[in-house]
């Protein structure tokens, strides 16, 4: 890159190094480099470096790390505060509340709508790392993510049924998107900055840096690249180690108490486990949609809706606290004292009803970790009917719990590798995480089958995307008719003569040209082959030579969609047609393809990191 440029960069990451004067361009060379250059080469470096590149994805990491033990802790903190809990408990353990406590449900609803209504976020679509990643190649906004994490915050702290995931993600990955922005990476690059910020962020929370690490490849990067590996891991294990550090709890994973005995007969049951645990799932995603659409429906006030949402929340939260907040709490105690089979289903089936309640009623959170809670029960309601039902305990309630766990939690969010890793770095277990492995892929495939999303895909469909993951499709988007078109047009109205079409188009001077009709807009293409064909007298009007008028293509159409319409139209050429008929350009299908082929190529050298 040049170094002509002089300018300060606001905010450049190497404003550390001193200005200096540049010599004349035709003077002997500068001794020393101006802020400007030096933070082009140190651009250059970071971007040719793998070495550096690792470096930056640390330093991601750590960030990412430091950002998910302060935000738990200050959702810690507001639960801490306004139920009265002591230090070492969570607010799912708590055996009761009281009136005034069940009141901060409703309260909470109300503090989140006043802050959505303070930043305005009610009136944009605030955009998360599956989305960044997959349609903008990476581009955050840390204003955005910091209202995200917020609202997360509120909604977990004032007891919603929600995890603190979507909170964490987003900050580590805006953290990567920032620093990637800063230092103008490239698409691909900014990409991976991304995923490993999310990435540490879940390796904070777990302590587990390669469920992190598989987190960061199957849910925000949508792929497993070789380029990123090296990045990915480190940045999961830098956010891991600075959790650990500063002595932030994990999710206690461990907690469940599994005695590793795994037999080959018990591959079916778990296998028939995941099953269960995907239909659970589908049907939870659903409700979730289900309700929020209801609540649109009856015309609820946006503001409203998480203040009624807390409202409802009360009764089941006066039955059994455990539905509040993401449960870690609850998962451990249920388990450890050996609760019935009744309460275990009852506790299921109450959770899963808060969960709707709060996603469905405005409360931000994710699904994940309420899943892990969900997924916990089912395993060890599982097992305890598979014992009812032979008349002898075959699979141990800890290790149907753990596979219950990852089951259901990649039924939700799609990632198998990344839950096996969970189960394996907290057990060190194979032959548990081999079970972990196929009831997970038995339950990926069936929603798959049978609903095709993961929880965010889901709820970006319902918004109008077409993604089903995190892979790179933006530049499918970007890739539009409106951008790829020749605006040189060569029109003729279509009342002309044959006459007056030869005298402007001599044979071979052009493949196409555009009809028009006496309004200006189009009225279909011609080849001038037609025109001077034999039996075409000079006072032929040639709009009676035109075939139907093709179906043109609208400057927003994308490139996938337009290859679509040449597939079914059978043409070489289309116009491109504005919203008010007037013909703004030609797409050849040629001219597409081949732009098609480039860009796939692009993304293949990108996936091996040439």
């Amino acid at each position: 890159m040049s170094g002509g440029c002089r300018g300060e960069i606001p905010g450049s990451l190497f404003s550390f190094l001193p200005d200096a004067r540049i010599a004349p361009a035709h003077g002997r060379a500068a001794t020393f480099l101006s802020r400007a250059d030096a933070d082009r080469l140190g651009r250059r470096k970071f971007r040719s470096s793998e070495f550096w590149f690792i470096g930056l994805a640390i330093a991601v990491g750590a960030a990412s790390g430091l950002a998910t033990v302060a935000l738990g802790s200050i959702a810690r903190g507001i639960q801490h505060l306004l139920f009265g809990l002591p230090d070492e408990q969570r607010l799912s353990m708590v055996a009761s509340l009281s009136p005034v406590q069940l009141a901060m449900l409703p309260l909470g609803g109300a503090v989140l709508a006043g802050f959505s209504w303070a930043v305005r976020s009610r009136k944009r679509t605030l955009v998360d790392a599956v989305e960044a990643n997959a349609l903008h190649g990476g581009r955050m906004s840390m204003t955005d993510s910091l209202i995200i994490a917020i609202q997360t915050a509120i909604s977990n702290g004032f007891g919603a049924s929600v995890g603190l995931e979507a909170g964490y993600a987003q900050l580590g990955s805006a953290a990567g998107s920032a620093v990637g922005l800063g230092l103008g990476a490239r698409r691909a690059d900014l990409r991976i900055l991304v995923g490993a910020g999310a990435g540490a962020s879940i390796a904070a929370a777990f302590g587990t840096p390669l469920a992190g690490a598989f987190y960061a490849f199957e849910i925000v990067i949508g792929a497993y690249t070789p380029a990123a590996i090296a990045p990915i891991v480190a940045g999961s294990l830098a956010g891991s180690l600075v959790a650990h550090a500063m002595g932030a709890p994990p999710y206690a994973v461990e907690a469940v108490n599994s005695t590793l005995a795994v037999r080959g007969d018990h591959y079916i049951l778990y296998s028939l486990l995941g099953a269960i645990c995907a239909i659970i799932a589908v049907a939870l995603m659903r409700a979730v949609a289900a309700v929020e659409w209801g609540t649109r429906r009856v015309g609820l006030p946006s503001w409203a809706r998480p203040a009624i949402g807390g409202a409802l929340m009360i009764p089941i939260a006066a039955w059994s606290p455990q539905v509040l907040s993401a449960g870690h709490g609850a998962l451990g105690t249920d388990l450890a004292v050996g609760a019935s089979l009744q309460f275990l289903a009852i506790v299921l089936v109450a959770k899963s009803l808060a969960s709707v309640v709060s996603l469905g009623f405005g409360f931000r959170g994710g699904l994940f970790f309420a899943s892990l809670f969900l997924g916990t029960l089912a395993g060890h309601l599982f097992a305890g009917l598979v014992a009812l039902a032979a008349g002898y305990q075959i699979l141990p309630s800890g290790d149907a719990a753990l596979v219950g766990m990852a089951a259901m939690a990649v039924a939700v969010i799609g990632a198998p590798l990344t839950m096996a890793m969970l189960v394996f770095e907290a057990t060190k277990s194979f032959l548990l995480t081999g079970a972990v492995m196929a009831a997970s892929l038995i339950a990926s495939t069936i929603v798959r089958e049978t609903f095709g999303y993961s929880f965010s895909t889901w709820r970006l469909h319902l918004r109008g995307e077409t993604i089903k993951s995190a892979r790179d499709v933006g530049w499918v988007k970007l890739l539009t008719a409106g951008r790829m078109m020749r605006h040189e047009v060569q029109e003729i109205p279509a009342d002309a003569t044959a006459a007056e079409f030869r005298r402007r188009y001599p044979l071979g001077a052009v493949s196409r040209v555009v009809l028009t009709d006496a309004n200006g807009d189009y009225a279909g293409i011609i080849p001038p082959a037609i025109v001077y064909a034999e039996g075409v007298t000079p006072e032929t009007v040639i709009g009676t030579l035109a075939r139907t008028p093709l179906p043109p293509l609208s400057p927003q159409d994308d490139i996938v969609a337009i290859m679509g319409k040449f597939d079914v139209v059978q043409a070489d050429e289309l116009a491109v047609v504005g919203n008010d008929g007037v013909v703004l350009g030609t797409l050849s299908e040629k001219f597409v393809r081949k732009r098609y082929a480039e860009e796939l190529e692009k993304a293949q050298r990108e996936l091996f990191g040439e």
